[in-house]
């Protein structure tokens, strides 16, 4: 007699037997019991969980006779009669299984249809089992959509397939749709150590866990990699010989590692990975076997003493809580990304151990911040930003606190009615008392800048003379809410500045200048004019470069060549108080200053914003180009 896998020799007869889909069967054994059979079943799920099995077990469950010959429709098929024994070996004529794999075009199916229109010959439904029903093609599905919906009462049909996905919607509207989970490992540990038992084969506790974890929550391929390791084995499951047999790494292995990446010893992590290499040990499979204790690291961080007690289920929680505790939860959750992470990149590389180098050296470079504080003593304090120098300022701001929402005048019971001006005004009357701000509401002159132009408002720049420092702005019981801040710009009446200022525009507009060069010309000051000497000032070292100085001077030679003025071309460093971006950037800012307040003391908006309860979005006013007429 031919040797029967263990896969085809423990499949379940009926559903006492089934593992790992609860939910499935006892929904189907209610409805067996009571007989709320609906006509149409599909199963989905990943490849061995039991699809169909299920089928054939349902199948028997409707056709069983009993042991007597007088059974009827029941959850519990005896397994005994002409039906059960027919439909377990696969020859029941009412049983129809269609792989469509191999059967997925218009004409299979309409030949299975053929046979719906006769009653059933033996049994006392007609099951139609359709296997991996996503591959049939979009006509074979039209073609069964009327007898999928109505079909005849002594008609059955029972779908499966691993992508419900690509089952198109209408059939799936037509089905009673179950979805048949994978199984854990501990499941598929317990059903192994009964099925050898039964089979009377010795085997040790951490082989069959290696077993179930390759197995990927499919009991058929951990029965089939238990049939290959039997046979690996000489008859016997050891930890060693399985181990071998799948290619798994040592868990010791991984324990080194991570001990060596926790004290931040480079030494013992590189030579780790060349016993690795040398022993022939799968990289993927030791950054899979790190991740794994990564994540019960992270589970005993987050909840200590979760797995006190299973040292014998697991020998290997002790040595996984002991890490755990030497560990950072942090660097845990780094180490368990950049695992995940670095499998993906071993395809990438030449070699899979040179990749595996990399993927651990980058686990001990990227520490995070509080691991290494930690081991040197002493917290790292962040670096400090530098302060630019100050010079004499030509843009004063005065300090005032910007409100959130633009405060809507109401008058007291006692006070004047308000008038229009009240309203176009961006300060009411002592009369007028505000009323609390609206959120919704922008006030006049506080819309939100980008940070560039409350920097330029602080920002000292050149004046032609000192400039008195604002007085601060003291507020007062009438004007409770703190005033916009005001710009004070006071004209730069520099006459190089302006000279530079000018001939620089018309450079850039000109496109005269590009790149470096022109990022020369408009962050530059300009300094003296001396027997055709010109003397520029920047702050920044990367723009003097002897080429873009040389690409700035000939483009000057081309705006002078008219009057055959020749120059040379000096830069030097040092602080920058006047450049043609200030003056540009100050510019822009007057214009979108003066753009806001436009659109703010519009009369049309302030009704709208009054009676409506409008806002004006921030950053959404815009001013227009003055030389375009556009916004920009």
């Amino acid at each position: 007699m031919s040797y029967l896998v263990l896969a085809r020799k423990y499949r379940p007869r009926n559903f006492s037997e089934m593992v790992g889909q609860s939910h499935v069967v006892q929904a189907l054994g209610n409805a067996l019991t009571t007989q709320r059979l609906h006509h149409a079943y599909l199963f989905t799920g990943t490849r061995g969980v039991g699809k169909t099995t299920i089928s054939r077990i349902l199948a028997k469950s409707l056709n069983c006779l009993g042991p007597d010959g007088q059974g009827g429709i029941t959850a519990t098929p005896c397994g005994v009669c002409q039906a059960c024994t027919d439909i377990d070996s696969g020859r029941f004529v009412d049983y129809t299984e269609l792989d469509a794999a191999s059967n997925r075009g218009v004409d299979e199916i309409a030949q299975l249809l053929e046979q719906a229109v006769y009653k059933p010959v033996v049994g006392r439904f007609k099951v139609f089992m359709i296997d991996e029903v996503h591959m049939l093609t979009n006509t074979a599905f039209n073609a069964m959509l009327k007898t999928l919906e109505e079909p005849p009462e002594y008609l059955k049909f029972v779908l499966a397939t691993t992508d419900p996905q690509k089952v198109p919607a209408t059939v799936l509207s037509r089905c009673l749709q179950f979805n048949l989970r994978p199984m854990a490992p501990e499941t598929i540990l317990d059903h192994l150590g009964q099925v050898l038992q039964t089979e009377n084969v010795a085997s040790e506790p951490q082989a069959l866990r290696l077993l179930a974890r390759a197995a990927r929550g499919s009991m058929r391929d951990a029965l089939s990699l238990t049939d290959q390791a039997i046979a690996f084995g000489s008859g016997q499951l050891q930890e060693a010989s399985v181990r071998l047999m799948l290619g798994s790494v040592d868990r010791s292995y991984v324990f080194q590692l991570l001990d060596a990446l926790a004290r931040g010893d480079g030494k013992s992590v590189v030579e780790t990975s060349e016993v690795l290499r040398l022993n022939g040990l799968s990289a993927a499979s030791t950054l899979e076997e790190m991740a794994t204790v990564l994540q019960r690291m992270a589970v005993l961080q987050a909840v200590p003493g979760i797995g006190e007690g299973d040292d014998e289920v697991d020998p290997d929680i002790a040595a996984t809580a002991r890490l755990a505790q030497a560990m950072p939860a942090d660097e845990t959750q780094l180490l368990y990304s950049l695992c995940l992470h670095g499998r993906a990149e071993l395809g990438l590389a030449p070699d899979d151990y040179a990749a595996l180098t990399m993927v651990l050296l980058r686990l001990l470079a990227f520490k995070p911040a509080g691991a290494v504080a930690t081991t040197l003593g002493s917290a790292v304090e962040p670096p400090k930003k530098p302060q630019p120098e100050r010079a004499p300022a030509a843009l004063v701001a005065t300090p005032a606190i910007r409100p959130a929402a633009v405060p809507v005048p109401v008058p007291t019971p006692a006070a004047a009615p308000a008038t229009r001006s009240n309203f176009e005004s961006n300060r009411p009357p002592a009369h007028i008392q505000r009323a609390p701000a609206a959120p919704d509401l922008v006030a006049p002159g506080a819309l939100q800048r980008p940070p560039w132009e409350d920097e330029l408002l602080a920002t000292p720049a050149p004046a032609a003379g000192p400039v008195p420092a604002p007085e601060p702005v003291q507020a007062t019981a009438a004007s409770a809410t703190p005033a916009a801040p005001v710009a004070v710009m006071p004209p730069l009446d520099s006459p190089l500045g302006d000279e530079w200022t000018t001939l620089v525009n018309r450079m850039v507009a000109a496109e005269m200048v590009a790149a470096l060069a022109r990022e020369l010309a408009l962050q530059s000051e300009l300094r003296s004019q001396a027997d055709g000497v010109w003397t520029l000032r920047v702050e920044s070292e990367s723009l003097n470069q002897v080429a873009a100085r040389d690409k700035l001077q000939l483009a000057l030679l081309s705006a002078f060549q008219d009057t055959g003025q020749a120059l040379q071309l000096v830069v030097e460093l040092g602080p920058v108080s006047d450049s043609p971006a200030r003056r540009n950037a100050a510019a822009a800012l007057e214009r979108q200053r003066q753009a806001e307040e436009t659109i703010q003391n519009d009369p049309f908006v302030q009704d709208m914003i009054r009676d409506w309860g409008a806002k004006i979005v921030p950053g959404s006013v815009k001013p227009r180009s003055p030389a375009a007429g556009k916004p920009i």
